[in-house]
């Protein structure tokens, strides 16, 4: 039974400053008996804000109420491409909040932090072992900002060859993640798309007629977007290396490929990880996030502050590279985040890391085929971590777009897939189940979207509509985006 003023049908209606009662309180505070403290200015009061007033009962079931209207990945498969959106250990949070961790101050001295940079010393060393990268910074505070880390490390190595000013060029697939070429721009480079090949990989051909004197780098994801290995990357490789340029991996899609293969050993310069995907840390809600950047012994110099070493007592210390691009937030990185990492890899160790990437990549493809022929497949050929597939065939033939058949996915129980990216994919439909999700789990999702594919067929206004049992029913999404409410209006909450 809801209780009064929680019903269901009106939840998300009324918030908690329509539901409180003046004069009702969470907590009892004694009546304050010293003197009293004078107020701020008029002008600096706003009589417009209150705070709602509730019971402490009132609060908890409010809460618990919102909570389980919420989605994420404790409540179900959470099939998002490209964001990895797999299970957390509560484990690796337990440890992160030993008290001798979540308690030590940033500033303590480093004789007296040695505990917690040893982990992380640790840490360092694993992460350059699995991408044969031997040098790493775990500063950036996310996969973003190592990846800017990445290019602006080329850019100081560049200066220091004098080649600068005429490198100026950063070539990018167009099977890489956005931010790829978002950080070549920030860094102040110019960006040249390069065409995918018909088999979903690099397009050698391109990649050959681009390479010249002008270019500083090329960025490239591995996998690629498409849930793709790159063909031919070794030999790429070394006709970049040959025109003078550098090689950069975007990590994010490590998980497919852990404990297997190298970014070092197949020729890249410098790589970003991505804990959040691949080592199991917090993901969405803003953060907080981990994104070590690492490199070759070449690019080390540049690496951004601080990075942890060890001197000749064996205390571990944070220095400042030679050349350093600087530093990128406070202190030594989220350390929280970099912990939960440590205890994830420490758990599985390499047999159990190279055991991910193979059940990473075996559910993809167990997913491959349970929906080949419902759905086009426009690279038809075995993936790694991710299928895209393309919901243009719905679209051509009975007007429903991947748009209707992710929403209508709602109604079925399972958070939507990625939609419409890569951007190279007509109605892009890009699914990836992750290595925790048991086969029962891929089987329902591939039951569900085998249903919604022929529901398309024979009911297509079902689609348009949905979703039809979400607490909030579909947004224009357009005008929230121009027009958000973003504060309570008591004469006039615009919750309609």
């Amino acid at each position: 039974m809801t209780a009064p003023g929680l019903r269901s049908e009106d939840f998300g209606a009324r918030l908690s400053f329509d539901r409180g009662e003046t004069g009702r309180r969470a907590v009892d505070v004694p009546v304050w008996s010293g003197d009293a403290t004078p107020l701020p200015d008029a002008h600096l009061l706003r009589d417009s804000v209150r705070l709602p007033e509730m019971s402490q009962g009132e609060l908890v079931r409010y809460y618990t109420a919102l909570s389980a209207r919420n989605y994420g990945i404790d409540s179900g498969t959470y099939p998002l491409g490209s964001c990895t959106m797999k299970y957390n250990p509560k484990v690796n949070d337990l440890i992160a909040s030993l008290p001798d961790f979540a308690d030590a101050h940033p500033q303590s001295p480093v004789e007296e932090a040695q505990g917690t940079l040893r982990t992380l010393m640790e840490l360092r060393q694993g992460l350059a072992e699995i991408t044969g990268l031997p040098e790493v910074s775990l500063a950036p505070a996310a996969g973003a900002q190592g990846e800017l880390a990445g290019v602006l490390m080329i850019t100081r190595a560049l200066e220091d060859r004098g080649e600068l000013e005429q490198r100026r060029r950063i070539l990018v697939p167009d099977s890489a993640h956005g931010t790829n070429p978002a950080t070549a721009a920030m860094a102040g480079f110019t960006v040249t798309h390069l065409p995918t090949a018909e088999d979903g990989s690099l397009d050698r051909a391109t990649i050959e007629r681009e390479l010249d004197e002008t270019v500083a780098g090329v960025m490239v994801t591995v996998p690629n977007t498409l849930g793709l290995w790159e063909n031919g990357i070794e030999e790429v490789a070394g006709l970049i290396h040959d025109a003078g340029a550098y090689l950069y991996a975007d990590g994010a899609n490590l998980n497919a490929i852990m404990g297997r293969i190298r970014y070092g050993d197949l020729g890249f310069d410098v790589a970003h990880l991505n804990l959040h995907k691949n080592f199991s840390t917090p993901h969405g809600g803003g953060g907080p996030g981990a994104g070590p950047v690492c490199c070759t012994e070449e690019l080390a110099p540049y690496l951004p502050t601080p990075v942890l070493a060890e001197d000749d007592d064996g205390l571990v210390q944070l220095i400042a590279p030679e050349r350093s691009i600087g530093r990128l937030q406070q202190f030594h990185g989220n350390v929280g985040v970099l912990l939960r990492a440590y205890a994830y890899m420490r758990a599985l160790g390499l047999d159990g890391l190279r055991a991910v990437s193979g059940q990473a990549v075996l559910n993809a493809n167990y997913l491959r085929v349970l929906l080949h022929g419902h759905y086009d497949l426009p690279y038809d050929r075995p993936v790694l971590h991710e299928v895209v597939f393309s919901g243009s065939r719905q679209r051509r033939e009975h007007d429903v777009r991947t748009y209707d058949m992710a929403k209508r996915l709602i109604d079925h129980g399972f958070h939507p897939p990625t939609v419409y990216f890569p951007l190279i994919v007509e109605e892009a439909l890009m699914i990836e189940p992750t290595e925790t999700e048991p086969p029962e789990a891929i089987e329902a999702l591939a039951e569900a979207l085998i249903a919604i594919a022929e529901e398309a067929a024979s009911d297509p206004d079902t689609l348009h509509g949905a979703p039809w049992t979400a607490p909030i029913r579909r947004l224009d999404e357009t005008k929230a985006a121009r027009r958000p409410v973003l504060r309570w209006d008591e004469v006039d909450p615009k919750l309609d």
